[in-house]
């Protein structure tokens, strides 16, 4: 269920799903208090995850959405998350 205080436009709950298995697996990153996972990592993940399951054209469709609607911003190949209040 989509948060309704969340500014980001809603996505459907497979591509969220993808978002929280991202999230529980990036890596902080104390100098921009944010969560951080390569592009790389990011589709192996979603591949090898045990509560999704996603071809490989599935993954690019997720990470495309996830960057278009504000989940995530790209720096230099990493995927970080954005943070929300």
């Amino acid at each position: 269920m989509s948060n309704l205080n969340d500014p980001r436009p809603p996505l459907p709950e497979w591509i969220l799903d993808a978002f929280d298995v991202l999230t529980t697996r990036a890596t902080d990153v104390e100098d921009c208090n944010t969560q951080t996972i390569t592009r790389d990592d990011a589709v192996d993940v979603l591949l090898t995850a045990d509560e999704l399951e996603l071809e490989p054209a599935d993954t690019d469709y997720v990470l495309q959405r996830l960057l278009e609607r504000g989940y995530f911003y790209e720096v230099d190949g990493e995927l970080r998350v954005t943070p929300t209040d």
